[in-house]
């Protein structure tokens, strides 16, 4: 089980400073969509730059015109790339295509996919390397969560690998453990914490434990 942490709400410095503080208890960085939109992808540059022995996801979630960005977000030194299970079939295809040229990685994000069960099984046919559960920040202020849907995917999901995220933090994170996804992703839950080093080392000991 892999630990990820979602830098959303920071620049390209305030995310590089936080890193040094977990770097040791993470294994992929992702660039979040609000930072990409802020400062472009030379924020995926930067990061992987200053942290080459991390893994860096770029949330680009991707809709249209995947080929190309997943092209671009290769060459700023993604390691996974992110693209929506709401998007077209031939697009998520041009994504695996391009990623497999680039030796990358495609992550799907379920994000606000209303038949979860179907699009996960057809989705994992396409080849891709993460189906990721996602409830986003506006559900997430009316108390919902990913927990459940984790279920629902590790049910159908063959050949992917399964990511939950959305709203995880130290206590709920024993309940995401039990579903046993692949991929944990962590924001807030360690980047709006008092102690972010010592949170992190304690969510990254229980991810490791399974």
């Amino acid at each position: 089980m892999e630990l990820q942490l979602a830098l959303d709400l920071v620049n390209i410095q305030e995310g590089i400073e936080l890193v040094k503080q977990v770097e040791e208890y993470v294994d992929i960085v992702e660039i979040g969509t609000p930072v990409v939109i802020n400062e472009g992808l030379r924020a995926v540059k930067e990061m992987k730059e200053a942290f080459p022995s991390l893994k860096v996801l770029a949330d680009l979630k991707i809709m249209e015109a995947a080929g190309y960005e997943v092209m671009k977000a290769s060459e700023a030194g993604a390691d996974i790339i992110t693209i929506l299970g709401a998007a077209e079939d031939m697009s998520i295809k041009g994504a695996v295509e391009e990623a497999r040229k680039q030796g990358k990685k495609i992550l799907v994000d379920m994000i606000a996919v209303k038949d979860l069960e179907t699009r996960a099984k057809e989705v994992d046919a396409f080849g891709v390397d993460y189906i990721c559960v996602h409830t986003g920040y506006d559900l997430q202020a009316v108390g919902k969560n990913s927990f459940e849907d984790l279920q629902t995917i590790k049910r159908v999901v063959k050949n992917a690998k399964t990511a939950v995220a959305g709203g995880i933090k130290l206590d709920t994170l024993p309940e995401v453990i039990k579903a046993q996804p692949d991929l944990v992703i962590v924001g807030g839950g360690i980047t709006g914490q008092a102690d972010i080093k010592g949170t992190a080392a304690q969510i990254q000991k229980l991810v490791k434990q399974g």
